[in-house]
């Protein structure tokens, strides 16, 4: 029993480029998500405010 081996997965360091290639591709995905939120948000805004310059919406509350 004692001739026997385990087989171990031999542990590498960190690969620079592998790590490098994963945190760009994070970094992108998630500047694109926060860019479609911010153009969401421009555009809620820029609907908001042509409503209000037609006259269909007011911001001032109205006296009964």
């Amino acid at each position: 029993m004692a001739g026997h081996k385990v087989a171990h997965a031999t542990l590498k360091g960190p690969s620079v480029v592998k790590e490098l290639v994963i945190g760009l591709a994070l970094g992108l995905a998630a500047g694109g998500l926060w860019k479609m939120h911010h153009w969401n948000e421009q555009r809620k805004t820029r609907a908001f405010y042509d409503l209000l310059e037609r006259g269909e919406i007011s911001v001032v509350h109205p006296e009964e």
